[in-house]
């Protein structure tokens, strides 16, 4: 990336910029690229650049047209920006990136997250690279990227906050980034399938502090997969209460701010419609644990029962991942789910008086009890892109 950023021009020549034409492809020595198998003003299209590892700037000039931008894995950074005829409008986000490697600092030792393969190594190498890609839907007439310092909210949990490689599964985190400004960043360090044990065994959370400055935020939302090492022998309350606690010690230790998040609830309803609750123990813990430390919490286990009894025995199906006709997923969410429910730590984190909550867009509201219908969701789905290249060593350059 050079000193100054990148600054890429895609409809036309302008002086300074670098053009982009159909047939420039991403390459190790270019830097830059359309992805391999993409076409840009295909719907959508996407495109990759080399960037230092940590938090970029990127604005975008957009003409005429409905436009959608997400980044990395289906991160939603621009939501159906609206240009009239005749006119252009200039956007900035943010974007976190990162690599797998983890640098000897604040107290850590060096060394390297202990990816899942093929699942992050693969499906989700976009997370783990050298490179900024962009899913661009509508198009796109300018890009300037270039690394700024802003304060970074980091996310640790499971599947319903990692992100998701494809639909139709989302969580969150990926649509948490559409409601805040540029002054901060939202990097995500959740996966499929964890504990808290796993963050501390796969050096998840080692990553996370190597990296935290004051002033950063570590939204902790673990639960699901817990609950599972009851069954299997390996673990309790007590072990999950003491998991936690180590995340908010080694987070708060380097002037960070830790953030403990309840799971939401399964989808699961009783006959007068109410949901019935399979998470209250680790829930509850959540609580007292947050009380105890001294620290924010955001109950989403309890918002999320009013947002699915709100939506209805029916209607709740509509926030829910259907990987077959016949086959609801009722702990995973879609596209339509995790835009509520990010709506909903957004609205925990401003209540709780999280102060990277200032940072939320302007006028935005949420109530649980009356969410936007379904009907009038509008994010686009992103297609699959058989192209995904795996990592390699250079993603931890």
């Amino acid at each position: 990336m050079p000193p100054a950023g990148w600054r890429f021009d895609f409809a036309g020549a302008t002086p300074g910029y670098t053009a982009i034409r159909p047939g420039i492809e991403y390459d190790d020595a270019r830097g830059y690229g359309v992805e391999p198998g993409s076409v840009p003003g295909a719907q959508p299209f996407y495109f990759s650049a080399d960037v230092p590892e940590g938090n970029v700037a990127v604005t975008v000039t957009l003409g005429p047209g409905t436009h959608t931008i997400k980044a990395e894995l289906r991160r939603l950074m621009l939501d159906r920006v609206e240009v009239p005829a005749g006119q252009t409008v200039t956007r900035t986000f943010v974007v976190n990136t990162r690599t797998p490697a983890i640098p000897a600092a604040n107290g850590v030792s060096a060394g390297a997250v202990n990816l899942k393969a093929p699942r992050e190594t693969v499906q989700e190498a976009w997370n783990w690279d050298k490179r900024l890609t962009l899913e661009i839907h509508g198009g796109v007439d300018k890009v300037e990227i270039r690394p700024v310092q802003v304060p970074t909210i980091y996310l640790l949990g499971d599947s319903t906050v990692c992100d998701q490689p494809g639909e139709p599964y989302a969580s969150w985190g990926q649509m948490l980034t559409a409601f805040f400004k540029p002054g901060v960043a939202i990097a995500n360090h959740g996966e499929s399938g964890e504990t808290y044990r796993d963050s501390l065994q796969r050096r998840r959370l080692d990553k996370i502090v190597s990296l935290l400055r004051p002033g950063d935020t570590v939204l902790l939302q673990f639960g699901h997969n817990d609950q599972k090492q009851i069954k299997q022998g390996t673990g309790s309350i007590a072990t999950y209460r003491d998991e936690l606690r180590r995340h908010v010690d080694a987070v708060r230790a380097r002037g960070a701010l830790p953030v403990v998040l309840s799971s939401m609830e399964r989808r699961a309803f009783d006959s007068n419609g109410k949901v019935v609750p399979s998470l209250i123990d680790y829930a509850s813990t959540a609580r007292q644990s947050a009380q105890e430390l001294g620290v924010p919490f955001i109950d989403l286990n309890a918002t999320s029962k009013v947002l699915y009894e709100a939506l209805g025995v029916e209607g709740s199906k509509a926030a829910f991942a259907l990987p077959a006709p016949d086959r609801l997923d009722n702990t995973h969410h879609n596209n339509y789910g995790a835009w509520l429910l990010a709506q909903a730590v957004a609205a925990g984190m401003r209540d709780a008086k999280v102060p990277a909550a200032a940072e939320l867009v302007d006028g935005f509201a949420f109530d649980a009890a009356h969410p936007l219908p379904a009907a009038r969701f509008t994010v686009p789905a992103s297609p699959h892109f058989t192209n995904q290249r795996p990592l390699g060593d250079e993603a931890n350059r």
